[in-house]
């Protein structure tokens, strides 16, 4: 248990999920919502009916739009879509009070800079902040609001930020562990995204198991050789952030990254899917940051180039699964 207040910016399905294990970890906590019609809604009905049919919020957690709340929050933790964290830190900053820990709960890269959102958030923030934590790892938000056991890792360069919300957090149901590589936890949580989006495609096309271990094995070394390139350690691609993560998000229907990918498979538009899909899909902006990236540091990322072909240039998801066949061959090692 801790004493200090927490506050959730964004009534999303992650972030209500998350203020429900920081009540059930006896946290005080607080969710921030958009504007008044939110707020009624989620008090009376103690979720978001539109974003999760799985959360119920006990009393204890208070809801409201009045962003005077802030500066009585020790930890302010952001669970946004990754194009709007910048958007939201800078409607918060100026009211944080001196010393908070900020937490990141968004799995994506900014498309318009390439930040990590431990990045947006210490350049936006600056020196209010005390340190800034990224949670990430196998985390199906539906799962973890029903009370199935789950696991996430909380990473930070700041030890005593990452155990304090790791204290915070943690319960029966809800084991979190602590990391210092903050670049590789937070790119393997934003980059099984798209490796789960060609998943799906082969999902949709009918292409069988062993294709869909063949992409998550190399969608894997692909994310390792742009972290390590970034200054990761490799190790911790092989984690919760990394393969744990990478599994549950390919494997599950609850992945909205894969079932995006299923969509496309079977032949549906990317415009048509998103707009029927009711949720953010972050893989899709995320392919488009991972591309810019890999090419800024010289790396080779074949199944995301094949993924931004088919999400932005309209390459058919057949072509995209016959060009990655027939590269020329090469031994597996090195990545």
């Amino acid at each position: 248990m801790t004493g200090e207040r927490w506050l959730v910016a964004g009534a999303t399905a992650w972030g209500l999920t998350l203020a429900q294990c920081l009540a059930r970890a006896s946290t005080p906590v607080t969710v921030l919502t958009r504007d008044p019609a939110e707020t009624a809604l989620i008090v009376s009905r103690r979720t978001h009916p539109a974003r999760s049919a799985a959360v119920c919020l006990p009393p204890e957690v208070d809801i409201t739009d009045d962003p005077g709340i802030v500066p009585q929050c020790g930890v302010v933790l952001l669970a946004v879509p990754a194009q709007r964290m910048r958007d939201n830190a800078e409607r918060l900053a100026g009211l944080l009070r001196p010393s908070v820990v900020l937490v990141s709960a968004a799995k994506g890269i900014e498309t318009a800079t390439g930040c990590r959102m431990s990045e947006v958030l210490h350049g936006v923030a600056g020196p209010r902040v005390r340190a800034v934590v990224v949670l990430s790892g196998p985390n199906l938000a539906d799962e973890i609001a029903r009370g199935l056991m789950a696991t996430a890792v909380a990473a930070s360069r700041n030890r005593d930020a990452a155990q304090r919300v790791q204290a915070a957090l943690t319960t029966g149901q809800f084991r979190v562990y602590t990391h210092d590589d903050v670049v590789g936890v937070e790119l393997g949580g934003a980059l099984k995204n798209i490796i789960a989006l060609a998943t799906g495609i082969g999902d949709g096309l009918g292409s069988g198991d062993n294709a869909k271990a063949a992409l998550m094995t190399r969608g894997l070394a692909e994310i390792s050789r742009l972290g390590v390139a970034m200054g990761a350690d490799p190790l911790t691609f092989a984690g919760l952030s990394g393969l744990g993560d990478l599994i549950a998000t390919c494997a599950s229907p609850l992945s909205r990254n894969r079932r995006v990918g299923e969509a496309l498979g079977r032949g549906r538009s990317l415009p048509q899917i998103l707009a029927t899909l009711g949720h953010v899909a972050e893989g899709v902006p995320t392919t488009a940051a991972a591309r810019m990236l890999a090419r800024r540091n010289s790396v080779s990322m074949p199944i995301t180039e094949e993924m931004y072909a088919v999400l932005f240039e309209n390459r058919s998801p057949q072509a995209a699964a016959r060009a990655l066949m027939e590269r020329e061959p090469r031994a597996e090692l090195p990545l």
